[in-house]
């Protein structure tokens, strides 16, 4: 009779064992849909330019497009501290599951705007109020979703973490393949009069498989048993500043490159005066290496450990930026864009593979969600989310299409520094 109860028991245990596929496409895919939104957005800019911020000058009109791409983000370090705290106290599920309802209620305002032509001044106010509801939601899902990974597979954390920038990859991936794919089939005048809508609305579709799958998931053990804090973002404050700190600077180059990505259409064909298909193409390449490349360099940093991986690609990436740019320059085409925008997603992909999980380990479990959530969104606030609108005013400013590359080499040397902060934390 004891080993049956004793074989119940077992059988009952591993029952209650997540799995792995499961518990990552549930936190992964309302990862992909921010990402996927944001995506789309950069790629569109020009034509949402038009139809939202119309002026005399082509090149106002983009700024402004990108001002509110950018603008939303000064919202997300408040989600993060409205959501990651939610997270810590109340559950990863209860912050996942309003992170993504959110996120499908900006995307509907964005579908159904009409133009500036239509309904006036009413038109970028709706839009910029889409993007900051979308900002505030994301602001949260990163701190969350990653917390949740790293608790149930502790074992796994390099691995199964890395797999929040594959699905960023992906998302990159697919809203290249829109771009693309639109541009081939319609027109420049169609693409501007719904044409761009297109991928939106996709987007706002596989918002409820989400947000179903989420429902459907339970908390880690590791933190259904932790003692609970009453203010993470005091105990932040209070005592974790530095560790704050460090995890911002191992984000920025990431997230530089990321949206350095999302620009890559605008720059080939206002900047490098490419076809827009040369943008599109660079950038679909990008989404494949990063998809591809991202979960197997977290396998490989299982095996010999993260410090490698990241101080290869960190010195890399300052070694070749810039005779990669002023060699693209010098010889502009649809395949030296590709080039080196494939370099980059190589480079980021192999270090961006590693910064999920030591951002965790940097931050207790009462303060991980919030710890993670902020830190990361200060850095793509501030490094990221205005990155395109940097670099179209350096551009703009100083004459030379090198900008970008100045840009990057400047947040490289920003994560040198924090990656060796955090390798003495870990030591």
């Amino acid at each position: 009779m004891s080993q049956l109860s004793a074989a119940s028991q077992h059988a009952g245990t591993a029952a209650e064992k997540p799995s792995l596929m499961k518990t990552l496409f549930a936190t992964c895919i309302g990862n992909a849909l921010e990402w996927f939104d944001i995506a789309i957005y950069g790629f569109f800019a020009s034509y949402i330019a038009h139809a939202y911020f119309p002026t005399s000058d082509p090149t106002v009109s983009l700024l402004l497009a990108f001002g509110s791409f950018g603008v939303s983000f000064l919202i997300r370090p408040l989600g993060a501290i409205v959501l990651g705290a939610y997270a810590d106290k109340h559950g990863r599920k209860a912050s996942l599951l309003m992170s993504i309802s959110l996120m499908m209620a900006g995307g509907l305002i964005i579908v159904i705007t009409p133009s500036y032509t239509t309904i006036g001044m009413a038109a970028p106010l709706l839009i910029l109020a889409a993007r900051l509801i979308q900002g505030f939601s994301a602001g949260g899902e990163f701190g969350s979703s990653t917390a949740f990974l790293v608790e149930h597979f502790p074992e796994r954390k390099a691995f199964i973490a890395s797999w929040q920038f594959a699905t960023q990859g992906a998302s990159t991936l697919l809203a290249s393949a829109f771009g693309l794919g639109l541009s081939a089939v319609l027109s420049e005048t169609q693409l501007q009069d719904w044409g761009w809508r297109i991928p939106f609305i996709f987007g706002l579709l596989i918002g409820p498989v989400g947000l179903y799958i989420r429902r459907h998931i339970k908390e880690s053990e590791s933190f259904s048993k932790a003692e609970k804090t009453a203010s993470p973002l005091k105990e932040i404050v209070r005592s974790q500043k530095g560790l704050f700190f460090t995890a911002i600077g191992l984000m920025v180059v990431s997230t530089a490159i990321n949206y350095m990505l999302n620009y890559v259409p605008t720059y080939a064909t206002k900047t490098l005066h490419l076809p827009a298909s040369a943008g599109f193409s660079a950038t679909l390449a990008a989404g494949i290496i990063l998809t591809v490349v991202t979960p197997f360099m977290g396998l490989w940093a299982e095996k010999i450990g993260r410090l490698p991986l990241m101080w290869g690609s960190l010195i890399l990436l300052l070694l070749t930026i810039y005779p990669a740019f002023w060699l693209m320059l010098q010889y502009t085409s649809a395949m030296s864009l590709l080039l080196l925008i494939s370099w980059l997603a190589l480079l980021k992909s192999v270090y961006f593979s590693t910064v999920p999980s030591m951002m965790a380990d940097l931050f207790p479990i009462t303060t991980r969600a919030s710890g993670m959530a902020i830190s990361y969104n200060v850095a793509v606030t501030v490094f990221g989310g205005f990155a395109p609108f940097i670099c179209t005013l350096l551009i703009s400013a100083t004459g030379s299409s090198l900008a970008p590359g100045y840009y990057l080499m400047v947040v490289a040397l920003l994560s040198v520094w924090s990656l060796f902060k955090a390798q003495k934390t870990q030591r």
